[in-house]
C-alpha cells in the first residue's frame, strides 16, 4: 500500500523546489553596518533637482546627486524621526521608483531588514557620485494620508524628497536644491531662493536647515509684511480667499509685536508664516525656526466675524520659534533623522507653547479676550472631566505621539491622549499664578519667558535644556519648591485637573445652561459632554465620556440615536429632553441603532444642560487680566 503524506508535507514537498529555483540569496546586513552619526563634515554637496509640475496626479519627480569619496559599502537614509512630529512619521511608503546609478550604470540597493528607512548600496570603484531618481507620491484621497499637492497648490517638505548619507550629523551635510514649479506659480519658504521663470534655486545650506525650511507654492498668492523680519505668505484655492481686510492684517502685525516684546529676541533672520487656505490641501500646523506651516479651511479672512476658528494656530506655531526650535528638551535633540527622540519634556515644548499661543492671541486681538476665556473654560472642563487622570499621570502622555501617532481612540476620557498640550497650559498658568503670588505681583511668567528664551537674537540654532534647568531658572526668578511642584503636576495621578492657576489669578470654572462659544452646535449636533456625557451628530455618537450617565446606560461610540422619548432624533430635541428632565425623576429614553441592531436605553440624569465658563472672583484687575493685557 502506498504511504500517504500529510497535506502540509505534500504542499511543502511540491513547492520547495520552485522556491529554491526562483529565490536569490539576499545579503543580511548586521545592525552595526548602519554607521552612527558623527559630528564631521560630509565630503561634498548633495544636489537636489525636483520637478513639482505634475499637480494633477500629485507626483513629485526627484533627481538627487550624492558625491562619494570612496568605493564600498554606503547607507542612504530616508528621514524618519522628524522635528515637530515627536515620533517616527516619515512617509517612506510614498517613496517609489528608486533607481541608483554610478558611472552611468545601475547600482543595486537593498533595504535594511530592521530599519526600513535605510538603503544599503555598494559604491563601485572609480565612482565620484551616486545619481538617484525616484518619485514622492502625494495622497490623492484623504484615507491615504495628508494631501500635499493639488492642481492649485502644493506643500513641499524636503524630508520627503531626499535621501541622505548615514554617518554624519545632518548639520554637517551641505546641500543645494532646485525646484521647478508650474508656470505662473509663486513659492515661499524660510530658506532664501532665486527664481528664473518657474524654477527656484535655493541657497546652499545644511541638510538639517533644508529639512527645517519647507515650501508652500501655488497659483493664488499674496504676501503681507508684518514686520521688517516677518512675512505672512498666503496661498489659497481661489483669489477671493486672499482678500484680507486691513484690520485683520493689523491683528497679525500685533501678534508679531507682542511675541517679540515678550521674548525680547527673534530666532530667525526672516520668518515666514506659510498659510494655506484650502479645501483640498491637507491641513497642518508644524513649527520651524524661520517659518511655520499653517493650513486652515476656507473662510479664514472672509468669515472672520463668524468666530475665532483656527486663529489660535499662528500664535502657537510662531511661539515655537523660541520654545521648541531655539530652546529644545535635551532628550528631544538628535544629530540626525534616524536617532530616536524622547519626548519627556513636551510639557514645556508644547505645553508652554500652548500657554503662550492663547496669551498672544488675546494680547494681539487676533482673538478677543472674551473668546479666549471661553477657550480656557473648554480646556479646563475637558481635562477636569477626564477620569483617565486617575491612573495615567500627565508625563506619561508625552509618550502618546509614539504610542498612537494620533490615530483615533475610542475612549479618550479613559485612555488620555496628548494631554501635555492643554494640561501643560494649566501647569504653566499655575506657574504664573505662583510667581505673582510669591513675588507680591512683581514677577510673572513673562520674566521666565524673557530669561529662558530671550537671548542670542538672530540665532536659529538649538540650545537644549533639562528638567533641572527649568527648575533652576524658576528658582532664579522666585525661590520656591518648584521641584516638588512639578513632580506633583507631572508624575502624580489625581482626581481633578490642576485648575489652581486660574483660581489664584482671579477666575474660576463654572457650568451654566448657556453653551460655550468655542463649542459646536446646531440642530443635528448636540455637545452634551458635561451633562449626559456624550456628543452626538447626524452620523452617530462621536464621543462618550467614561463613567458618565451615557456610559453607565451602555452607550458606545458609533451608536446612532434614532429617537428621543419616542420622537425622531435631532440635536435640538435631545437638548430639549435634557432640559425637560431637570428636577424630575423621569429618565431620558433613547432608541439606538448599531449596525442592523436596535436597542432602547434609559439615561437617569436630571441636572439639566451644563456648559463650562470662566467667571471672575475678585474685584479690580486680576492676575489673568494682567496676563492677557497687551505689552
Amino acid at each position: 500500500m502506498k504511504q500517504m503524506l500529510p497535506i502540509a508535507a505534500l504542499l511543502l514537498a511540491t513547492t520547495a523546489p520552485a522556491l529554491a529555483q526562483n529565490s536569490a540569496p539576499q545579503p543580511v546586513w548586521p545592525v552595526d553596518t548602519i554607521p552612527q552619526a558623527r559630528d564631521i563634515d560630509y565630503p561634498g554637496t548633495l544636489q537636489l533637482d525636483i520637478d513639482a509640475t505634475d499637480t494633477q496626479r500629485g507626483i513629485f519627480n526627484v533627481k538627487e546627486t550624492i558625491p562619494v569619496a570612496k568605493s564600498g559599502h554606503m547607507v542612504l537614509l530616508f528621514p524618519k524621526w522628524l522635528p515637530g512630529a515627536h515620533t517616527p512619521r516619515g512617509e517612506i511608503e510614498k517613496l517609489a521608483g528608486l533607481q541608483i546609478r554610478a558611472n552611468g550604470k545601475r547600482v543595486p540597493w537593498t533595504r535594511d531588514p530592521m530599519d526600513v528607512f535605510a538603503f544599503h548600496v555598494e559604491v563601485p570603484a572609480g565612482a565620484k557620485a551616486l545619481n538617484l531618481e525616484f518619485q514622492f507620491i502625494s495622497a490623492t484621497v484623504p484615507d491615504q494620508g495628508r494631501m500635499v499637492m493639488t492642481p492649485n497648490m502644493l506643500s513641499l517638505q524636503w524630508n520627503s524628497m531626499s535621501l541622505y548619507p548615514a554617518g554624519y550629523f545632518t548639520r554637517r551635510i551641505p546641500v543645494q536644491a532646485t525646484v521647478k514649479y508650474p508656470t505662473g506659480w509663486s513659492a515661499a519658504a524660510g530658506l532664501p531662493s532665486k527664481a528664473t521663470g518657474s524654477t527656484y534655486t535655493y541657497d546652499k545650506t545644511t541638510y538639517e536647515i533644508l529639512v527645517d525650511s519647507p515650501v508652500l507654492a501655488g497659483r493664488y498668492y499674496k504676501p503681507f509684511e508684518l514686520s521688517p523680519r516677518v512675512t505672512l505668505d498666503v496661498f489659497a484655492d481661489s483669489p477671493e480667499e486672499l482678500e484680507a481686510k486691513p484690520e485683520q492684517i493689523e491683528a497679525h502685525k500685533r501678534l508679531v509685536e507682542q511675541a517679540v516684546k515678550t521674548f525680547g529676541t527673534q530666532h530667525y533672520d526672516h520668518y515666514h508664516f506659510l498659510l494655506s487656505i484650502s479645501e483640498e490641501l491637507g491641513g497642518i500646523g508644524l513649527e520651524h525656526h524661520r517659518s511655520s506651516e499653517d493650513g486652515v479651511r476656507p473662510g479664514y479672512f472672509t468669515k472672520w466675524e463668524e468666530g475665532s476658528g483656527s486663529r489660535n494656530l499662528l500664535p502657537h506655531e510662531y511661539t515655537h520659534s523660541w520654545d521648541g526650535k531655539f530652546r529644545r528638551g535635551a532628550d528631544l535633540w538628535t544629530p540626525d533623522f534616524r536617532t530616536p527622540m524622547r519626548d519627556s519634556l513636551l510639557w514645556v515644548y508644547e505645553g508652554q507653547t500652548q500657554f503662550w499661543g492663547y496669551v498672544f492671541q488675546a494680547r494681539s486681538g487676533l482673538v478677543s479676550k472674551e473668546d479666549t476665556l471661553e477657550g480656557y473654560a473648554a480646556i479646563m472642563a475637558s481635562l477636569d472631566n477626564r477620569p483617565a487622570r486617575q491612573w495615567r499621570p500627565l508625563v506619561d502622555t508625552t509618550n502618546d505621539p509614539i504610542i498612537s501617532s494620533r490615530r483615533p481612540k475610542g475612549w479618550v476620557s479613559w485612555q488620555r491622549s496628548e494631554d501635555y498640550y492643554n494640561e501643560g497650559l494649566l501647569v504653566w498658568m499655575d506657574v504664573d499664578s505662583i510667581l505673582r503670588e510669591q513675588s507680591h505681583g512683581t514677577k510673572s511668567i513673562d520674566d521666565f519667558a524673557r530669561s529662558f528664551f530671550g537671548y542670542k537674537d538672530g540665532d536659529f540654532g538649538e540650545v537644549t535644556y533639562t528638567l533641572d534647568d527649568v527648575i533652576a531658572e524658576l528658582n532664579r526668578i522666585v525661590p520656591y519648591d518648584w521641584k516638588g511642584f512639578l513632580d506633583e503636576r507631572l508624575n502624580a495621578v489625581t482626581e481633578r485637573a490642576p485648575l489652581n492657576g486660574f483660581t489664584r489669578n482671579g477666575y474660576k470654572l463654572v457650568y451654566t445652561d448657556v453653551p460655550n462659544k468655542s463649542g459646536r452646535g446646531g440642530r443635528d449636533l448636540a455637545d452634551l459632554t458635561y451633562s449626559l456625557g456624550l456628543t452626538a451628530g447626524p452620523r452617530g455618537i462621536s464621543n462618550v465620556t467614561w463613567d458618565s450617565p451615557a456610559f453607565n446606560a451602555g452607550m458606545d461610540l458609533g451608536d446612532e440615536i434614532v429617537a428621543v422619548n419616542g420622537m425622531s432624533y435631532t440635536g435640538d430635541r435631545l437638548k430639549d429632553a435634557v432640559k425637560a428632565a431637570k428636577g424630575t425623576k423621569d429618565p431620558i429614553k433613547l432608541l439606538l441603532k448599531s449596525g442592523d441592531r436596535f436597542r432602547e436605553v434609559s439615561i437617569d440624569y436630571h441636572e439639566g444642560l451644563r456648559y463650562p465658563h470662566l467667571v471672575k472672583t475678585v474685584e479690580g484687575e486680576a492676575g489673568l487680566d494682567k496676563l492677557l493685557q497687551p505689552r
